[in-house]
């Protein structure tokens, strides 16, 4: 591109070749401090053009300026090729500015850039162990950032991992296969990570029509960075599509993240995540889905824990996950554990004693996952279930089954078993053990089980290759009951109105309308104008007798339940 604008600099002119070949970074790094040091002496930001072309980045990043913004031509015309040759511990993000080696700060802080229209393909950089530095872009405190039309790839750790970005705008990123060097037990290695908080206890930022696919961790993440930090508000997450990580979008520690009209799809552990397993141990509250399609993630759709409360799940399809559609759960010592544990996370917060207030689950169409429609694991107050269509769900409804020998063989992917007469879809979400091998299923034919990889970009559901035809295998049983809304933890004055919960398939799995558990109760609940009829088994069960509260017109119960 020629341009006549003199605050435009065209990379060739200043020595960069771009010819994929030649290391470019001292001739990038050298035109970043003379503009930058031009913006310091006169306030004027500049841009670096690199036409189409690839540019070599070897051994180091690029210590970025204030008022310096980087262009190209396009994803594929303008590649930035990231790799360590010579220094083979240095992660080589192409730009970084940091609190730990810059002294990143408010008042020392990067402003007025913009990076758009280029590729950075991080494939090229070998380390010898996980290095969460091993970025594509790795700026702390912007002001006033634009990050478009970016295509980031390969990278080692997260691809793009800004922290406080305040009154910036991340914009038509795609991220494919970041944390390749993540073995699935590290933290970090997301597609789009973004830490919060630094900014004080509002962080302007929007990050719309993304797409995040196959990344080590997180699709999308925003993470709290210190536990003494007030989670900041200001935050939304607009029209993205998160697919095949291993979280969808993962809010860990914002107030009143905005999440709407995203696709969250085929992620190996939730679509939606809220926890405590940032790294201040701190989850997100009062934030807002609505919306979304939430479609086939392995595990469950939506898992909400650790929170304090309030949280908003309106107006979403929650549908084909391979556990539960809504899961509230608790994630400590005394909690479940089996997602950390997945992670390698040894250290989990202490906050699971605390009921999570005003949660709402309304309007929502969730249908057809493999257990419970909803599921209370963890205690709750005040919460309300309203406006919900729950069907078909609980199709996980398999016995237990076993085999293995002539008729029984096995690809990277697929248990193939000639005499199995399996239902079809009844062993999804379940762990098939194969020798001493496990890997989970995410659907099944009369004879075929398909399975997840072991991890995000991994090529095969065998952690030690494929076991050999023959191989004795075992499936376990399903649960019993699989309900569309289920209560299996403490729900204190929990309103619960104007849910259908049916099941229309031949045969039906979703076994209740609603259940409580033995472990759950639901004390002085507003349970009103339900309609509970159709289920596989019957309306309701009830381990616990629901305590107090009031119950009317719910159909498949007398007009007023018996209250204990």
């Amino acid at each position: 591109m020629r341009t006549t604008d003199p605050l435009v600099y065209d990379a060739h002119a200043h020595g960069l070749a771009g010819d994929g070949t030649t290391n470019d970074q001292p001739a990038l790094t050298a035109l970043v401090d003379t503009l930058g040091a031009a913006f310091a002496a006169d306030g004027r930001p500049r841009t670096i053009h690199c036409p189409p072309g690839a540019y070599s980045i070897q051994d180091e990043g690029i210590r970025w300026r204030n008022g310096v913004s980087l262009t190209g031509s396009g994803p594929a015309a303008t590649r930035f090729l990231l790799s360590n040759p010579r220094k083979p511990t240095s992660p080589t993000p192409l730009a970084y500015f940091t609190a730990r080696d810059h002294n990143a700060g408010r008042d020392n802080h990067i402003a007025d850039c913009t990076f758009a229209h280029f590729e950075i393909d991080g494939s090229g950089v070998t380390l010898p162990a996980y290095d969460v530095n091993a970025k594509g872009l790795f700026l702390q405190y912007v002001l006033r950032g634009r990050f478009h039309d970016l295509y980031i790839h390969d990278t080692g750790a997260t691809g793009f991992g800004c922290d406080f970005l305040q009154d910036t705008v991340v914009d038509d990123v795609l991220a494919v296969h970041c944390g390749r060097l993540n073995n699935g037990e590290e933290m970090g290695g997301a597609g789009i990570g973004i830490g919060i908080g630094g900014w004080g206890d509002t962080e302007r930022l929007t990050i719309t029509s993304c797409t995040t696919v196959g990344n080590g961790t997180n699709g999308i993440f925003v993470e709290l960075q210190k536990r003494r930090w007030t989670p900041p508000r200001g935050i939304r997450i607009i029209g993205c599509h998160a697919q095949a990580n291993r979280f969808g979008i993962s809010d860990w520690g914002a107030d009143g993240l905005i999440v709407s009209a995203c696709t969250m799809t085929g992620n190996h552990q939730a679509g939606y995540d809220v926890s405590a397993l940032g790294t201040s141990s701190v989850a997100g509250r009062g934030g807002i889905v609505t919306g979304c399609v939430i479609d086939g993630n392995i595990w469950d759709g939506v898992a909400i824990g650790n929170t304090p409360g309030p949280y908003t799940v309106d107006g979403n399809r929650i549908s084909r996950n391979g556990r539960y559609g809504y899961w509230q759960h608790s994630l400590g010592p005394s909690g479940l554990q089996d997602r950390a544990d997945a992670l390698g996370v040894a250290r989990l917060p202490g906050n699971s004693a605390h009921p999570a207030a005003d949660v709402a689950i309304t309007g929502n169409d969730i249908w057809g996952n493999a257990l419970d429609g909803i599921f209370i694991d963890s205690p709750v107050l005040d919460a309300c279930i309203a406006g919900n269509r729950l069907r078909g769900n609980g199709r996980q409804a398999a016995p237990e089954a076993h085999g293995g020998g002539a008729t029984t063989s096995y690809t990277r992917l697929s248990l193939h078993d000639t005499t199995a007469d399996w239902p079809p879809g009844g062993h999804t979400g379940k762990m098939v053990a194969a020798g001493a091998q496990q890997a989970i299923v995410v659907a099944n034919t009369a004879t075929e089980l398909f399975l997840a990889p072991v991890r995000p970009g991994a090529a095969t559901a065998w952690p030690e290759g494929t076991p050999p035809h023959g191989t004795r295998f075992r499936l376990p049983d399903s649960p019993e009951a699989r309900a569309g809304i289920t209560l299996a933890a403490a729900a204190d004055t929990p309103t619960v109105r104007d849910n259908r919960a049916w099941d229309r398939q031949v045969p039906r799995t979703q076994t209740h309308g609603l259940r409580i558990t033995g472990a759950g109760s639901c004390g002085s609940g507003r349970i009103h104008d339900n309609d509970l009829e159709g289920n596989a088994v019957a309306a309701v069960a009830f381990d616990t007798a629901p305590a107090g509260g009031s119950w009317h017109h719910n159909l498949g119960l007398a007009d007023r339940q018996p209250i204990s």
